[in-house]
């Protein structure tokens, strides 16, 4: 309860010694564990952060809070460039939750930095099929059928993307010399991030 105050008055140094210290109590408290790797990515300590996931994704053998585990390891792992490692692990939380969205995101952009386009492609797919009113998955779609030369599949990515978000279908047109910009769509556009978080 401690560790929860701390955060709310926000305080992660404090909140991470909290936490630290239950697992010294109980090392095996899953709660504590993902709590404590949170806070070390937060305070920029992702080499303890992939640590401690380390640890929870092997106390966590199947079911939901493994499959969030697997992510959040591979998340962190992505996000400190160890894309071969981060690979396996948003794949160890696919088997476990074949509908995590964001799990399918984080491999595509894993897949795409090892230039496996096509293998992108498959896993936006899946994607932009569980959430498919998110620009992301759509705007990193485009960009795979656009590496593999796919432009025509691209256009029409662009164009179903011009349906909800045409600032990112403009961005894309622009990055890409895909078509003329609307002076109009200037104002919507929006930064697509990596993150797949």
């Amino acid at each position: 309860m401690q560790a929860v105050l701390l955060l709310v008055c926000g305080n992660k140094s404090g909140a991470l010694r909290r936490f630290e210290r239950m697992l010294q109590l109980r090392p095996t408290d899953r709660y504590a564990l993902a709590s404590r790797a949170h806070l070390q990515v937060a305070l920029n300590q992702p080499e303890d952060a992939i640590a401690c996931l380390q640890q929870l994704t092997g106390l966590a053998p199947d079911g939901p809070q493994a499959a969030a585990a697997w992510f959040n390891l591979g998340y962190v792992l992505q996000q400190a460039g160890r894309h071969d490692d981060a690979g396996p692990a948003f794949q160890r939380a696919l088997v476990l939750d074949p509908s995590m969205d964001r799990a399918w995101y984080g491999l595509a952009l894993v897949l795409m930095q090892q230039r496996q386009f096509r293998e992108a492609v498959e896993a936006l797919k899946k994607n932009t099929a569980l959430q498919p009113m998110s620009p992301y998955g759509w705007y990193r779609l485009a960009q795979a059928r656009l590496a593999l030369g796919q432009t025509d599949k691209a256009r029409g990515v662009i164009e179903h993307l011009r349906q909800f978000e045409p600032g990112v279908a403009a961005l894309l047109e622009r990055e890409n010399g895909l078509g003329q910009v609307d002076s109009s769509d200037e104002a919507v556009v929006r930064a697509v991030p990596d993150a797949a978080h």
